[in-house]
């Protein structure tokens, strides 16, 4: 801690996370269960990346929201789990002021994004599915560039303000942040001083960044519905509504333990019960993302399998041309060049 110079007050300096257990056997089963889960979700969603950057047919603006929001999940992944992992075998766990600054921050910031990016993507279904023949025209690429820089410059900007409101409190007191890692509200509850004004800023941009995109969201899905409703064809409307299930299903996974975090009344507030749900849409929905587009999705199954057929045909003609440069290997090949030769020799004298 450091003093406050003309006040006879200290502040931390340095933050220690207590993370979910204080038993070393309990942290060990922790730490392997957590590291499958983070190796994981950054393997799964890393291939989805490749498989989208690789696969042509896969170059539309749908892939391309969706390559963008595994870049998201990995992120904001590897924002907290390392740190956590770390956390689990060593006995101190400390961050520094600053660090925790960052990670708030950045934490903050690949979620907010991920919360617009939500419409971004529920918009892209309502035109598929509303107006098929003229999508490609209306979510051309500079359309769609745009909705994701837009996306992540709302979600970093309003990262900052969360952050800057949260951090430039005066903490004079305990620093044991009852988390996994630096969270806003966990780290506001150990401010010296009253957060009420602070509180309340913090949910005007919690309804924006997480009320107002899921409004947004289901009124799409409103029109989605109507449209899928007029088709006559039950195959096609059940096609249309498959289009849709990986959406809802990862909007779901996301947004509800986000509400209850970040909109709920300040007078409810548990730490043990905080840290569960956040998990949810911090650790569980980067793992289950790339789950559910691929079970359902049939152009991600093909692009899989055409690289993976792809991958053991290169290493196969790789195996095959380190073997032809051993001499023994030339050798049992000529030789049976030899033997194939005058098989086919002796047939012919015997015709």
């Amino acid at each position: 801690m450091w003093m406050i110079s003309g006040q006879n007050q200290t502040r931390v300096s340095e933050f220690v996370l207590l993370g979910f257990s204080s038993d070393p056997s309990t942290n060990s089963i922790l730490f392997i269960v957590f590291l499958l889960i983070y190796l994981s979700s950054v393997m799964g969603n890393g291939l989805i990346i490749l498989l989208i950057c690789m696969d042509t047919k896969l170059h539309n603006p749908m892939y391309f929201f969706l390559c963008i929001l595994a870049m998201l999940d990995m992120g904001s992944a590897t924002t907290t789990m390392p740190q956590m992992l770390v956390h689990l075998l060593v006995h101190s766990k400390t961050i520094s002021f600053a660090g925790c600054w960052m990670q708030m921050y950045v934490f903050c910031a690949l979620s907010a994004t991920e919360s617009i990016f939500f419409v971004v993507m529920a918009y892209d279904r309502y035109v598929a599915i509303c107006y098929p023949l003229r999508y490609t025209v209306i979510l051309n690429w500079g359309l769609c560039i745009r909705l994701a820089g837009g996306s992540l410059v709302c979600g970093f900007l309003a990262a900052l303000l969360h952050t800057f409101f949260t951090m430039r409190l005066p903490y004079c007191g305990p620093n044991k942040v009852n988390h996994y890692f630096c969270e806003g509200p966990s780290v506001r509850s150990l401010s010296c001083t009253d957060t009420h004004i602070i509180e309340m800023v913090d949910q005007v941009l919690s309804v924006c960044m997480v009320l107002t995109p899921l409004s947004l969201i289901v009124t799409s899905y409103i029109h989605i519905v109507k449209a899928v409703l007029k088709i006559k064809s039950s195959q096609a409307r059940c096609k249309a509504f498959s289009t849709c299930a990986s959406h809802l299903t990862v909007v779901t996974l996301f947004y509800v333990p986000a509400t209850y975090i970040y909109i709920r009344p300040n007078s409810s507030y548990s730490p043990e019960r905080d840290k569960q749900i956040s998990l949810f849409y911090n650790v569980f929905t980067a793992l289950l993302n790339p789950v559910v587009y691929s079970l359902r999705n049939k152009d991600i199954k093909r692009a899989f399998l055409k690289a993976y057929s792809c991958g053991l045909a290169v290493t196969f003609c790789s195996l095959t041309s380190i073997l032809k440069k051993e001499p023994y290997v030339q050798h049992v090949i000529l030789e049976q060049k030899e033997r194939t030769v005058g098989k086919l020799t002796d047939s012919a004298s015997q015709e």
